[in-house]
């Protein structure tokens, strides 16, 4: 199988495997499938798929754990799969470092959208991948947010936040529009896991006479630097 071209799917419902895979190898793709999480990472590391689809309720280890394991060693493109449609969960999946997060039931064609949206994001080519600061770079090449020489830990979703604000340093972004360009897609008209996220980030990197993460009250927030 191709690398590039596989997509990994994780549930124990074996009736949305199935839909899933008709589906999906329709469109082109080739399926690998899996019905526990205690075996999800070892199918991963035997396939390396272009993309995962991850239930939340599994047998033997729940999706996320597995999402938190797997984001230790990869950035794959993940969307979750989950019969719980309530925010917080939305949320944790997000801060976890899900790319996206689809309730079941789901339309099947809505599905093989939102699939070719996120490969889109994650296979779309970046002029510039690093930006830096006095006492601070930020790299998608590798992941990795250096503050005073000394690499702080983050998830992807923070480095993505941080590099997107900070690579469009004094332009004011809406919460709404960091959700459709960092996560790329509607998040239900909820706003508060961008809040969250920045609150995490300052946390971590604080704020410096040469540049802040600076709310912009009533509308967003920018990346601001001394001039």
């Amino acid at each position: 199988m191709e690398k590039n071209n596989t997509i990994l799917v994780i549930d124990d419902d074996k009736n949305i495997l199935a839909i899933l895979q008709m589906y999906l190898r329709k469109e082109g793709y080739d399926v690998v499938t899996g019905e526990r999480g205690d075996t999800a990472l070892k199918i991963f590391e035997q396939t390396q798929p272009m993309l995962v689809l991850l239930d939340v309720m599994l047998p033997g280890l729940d999706g996320w754990s597995v999402l938190g394991q797997l984001r230790q060693t990869s950035n794959v493109p993940v969307i979750m799969l989950t019969g719980r449609g309530d925010t917080t969960d939305r949320i944790q999946g997000l801060d976890l470092g899900a790319d996206d997060y689809i309730p079941k039931p789901f339309d099947a064609k809505e599905l093989i959208a939102r699939i070719k949206a996120v490969l889109r994001r994650s296979m779309a080519p970046e002029s510039e991948k690093t930006v830096q600061y006095p006492g601070l770079i930020v790299s998608l090449d590798n992941y990795s947010v250096i503050l005073d020489g000394k690499q702080i830990e983050m998830p992807p979703k923070e480095i993505e936040l941080l590099f997107f604000l900070a690579s469009r340093e004094g332009k004011v972004f809406t919460r709404e529009q960091l959700l459709e360009h960092v996560w790329g897609f509607d998040f239900f008209g909820d706003s508060r896991t961008v809040d969250v996220h920045v609150k995490r980030i300052r946390e971590k990197i604080g704020d410096r006479e040469a540049w802040q993460i600076k709310t912009v009250w009533g509308v967003g927030y920018k990346f601001e630097a001394a001039k």
